[in-house]
């Protein structure tokens, strides 16, 4: 599915109280809500766009137990969501039920802007995938339900490592070096056997995890980046490996527009996110006289240390306000749009599920098993008060970048992150 998840950010000039969501007692129904006679839900456009039927379906399951009660729908793009947030949460209309991209959870969970819920009362809880649980808890509180997931996959052109001799995807991470080295011979230099942007952080950080490092670690309840460590530094050499060897256009660049380039037909790989294969391949964006829409093969992408590459997992929660009003219903509608139904549809439309249940039907279906089995190897963002910090500065791809044009060592490069990370990563 085509959606970029954009990074967390923080709610300028805003503080919230956790005390301001009502009553600690679950009798209190007047507190908690549960006597409301009006939802108000705000969703993406990808809910608006490709499953209505699903937003009806939890509607209707309300409205039956709460007959009379009037659900609102509100639907924003990505780009202007949190604005729009931000400017609501500070005034006493905030919606009831709010989508949010995973990543961009914590600065409102750290800032107190969502109320708490008790997971046991969502289905498949104790099945959520780890990387989506992760995103919904802080300090061991969960305060948001995870919606649904968008994993990483190794995507190439079947046709051009066939005419490199290659007639299968590779299994290991040595398999797939050699045959990128016979392709990008056979291709030549202004080819890019695998066209992997540099400032790419979540391909960084997947060789960073698959080596045991990590972006920072937790010691006494305190963060400190962790890039330097001799694991991290051990990703970041393999990552700096494949770049020089691979990738030989620009390495200034994101991978904001890397289907666009996919398709422009001038590299044999990518590793991104799982619809980026298939975007290339639109007659839109495919300039290789449609060349792509046959030859392009997902694959699980093979890590060096011998497991799958353990995969960043994109995907979207959906919290409560703390300043809702109906606090017990929301709770009620998300159940009923996330529970075995809800994630069944989610899954017809394409989207990885909320649960590790329901992602092991995922892998039996040819059409839908490179995405899942790749999905079962993930990490996630340091869960630390000012992550969202280090990511509106883009620490991670200004020491990519350096490390990409050779700017910097990788040793040098991944100090001056680590102390960069280390001023704002304990600072909500």
């Amino acid at each position: 599915m085509k959606r970029k998840l954009i990074a967390a950010i923080g709610i300028a000039g805003m503080v919230f109280s956790i005390a301001a969501c009502g009553s600690d007692n679950k009798d209190d129904n007047k507190s908690q809500g549960s006597d409301a006679k009006a939802l108000t839900v705000w969703l993406t456009v990808d809910a608006q766009n490709n499953w209505p039927d699903l937003v009806k379906a939890a509607d209707a399951a309300v409205q039956k137990k709460h007959p009379g009660i009037k659900i609102k729908h509100e639907y924003y793009g990505w780009p202007d969501k949190n604005t729009k947030l931000d400017a609501v949460l500070a005034t006493d209309k905030a919606p009831d039920v709010v989508e949010m991209g995973n990543t961009e959870m914590l600065s409102y969970m750290v800032k107190g802007a969502f109320a708490p819920v008790d997971a046991s009362q969502f289905s498949s809880s104790d099945q959520w995938l780890d990387g989506l649980k992760a995103s919904v808890t802080y300090q061991g509180k969960t305060y948001g339900v995870p919606y649904y997931a968008g994993g990483r996959v190794a995507n190439w052109r079947k046709d051009i490592a066939a005419s490199a001799g290659i007639k299968t995807t590779p299994k290991t991470y040595t398999e797939l070096t050699a045959d990128l080295n016979k392709i990008q011979k056979k291709e030549g230099d202004k080819f890019s056997a695998w066209y992997q942007p540099t400032r790419d952080w979540y391909a960084a950080m997947s060789f960073v995890y698959d080596a045991g490092g990590s972006i920072a670690v937790e010691n006494g309840g305190k963060w400190q980046g962790n890039l330097e460590s001799a694991e991290s530094i051990k990703g970041l050499t393999e990552f700096k490996s494949v770049i020089d060897k691979y990738m030989h256009g620009d390495k200034t660049k994101d991978e904001s527009d890397r289907y666009i380039v996919y398709g422009q037909g001038k590299s044999a790989m990518i590793f991104g996110a799982a619809w980026e294969g298939a975007t290339a391949a639109d007659p839109k964006n495919d300039k290789t006289g449609g060349k792509l829409k046959n030859n392009l093969v997902n694959f699980v992408m093979p890590g060096p240390s011998g497991k799958n590459m353990p995969v960043f997992l994109g995907g979207s929660d959906l919290a409560i306000p703390v300043k809702s009003k109906a606090q017990a219903v929301a709770a009620e509608w998300i159940n009923a749009f996330t529970g075995p139904s809800g994630q069944k549809g989610l899954m017809a439309k394409g989207n990885l599920p909320n649960n590790k249940t329901d992602l092991a039907t995922l892998k039996s279906d040819p059409a839908t098993a490179v995405p899942a089995e790749a999905a079962e190897s993930n990490w996630f963002v340091p869960m630390a008060p000012g992550w969202g910090q280090v990511e509106k500065a883009q620490v991670l791809q200004t020491m990519l970048q350096n490390i990409g044009t050779g700017k910097e060592s990788v040793q040098a490069a991944a100090k001056e992150a680590d102390a960069a990370i280390d001023k704002v990563i304990n600072t909500p």
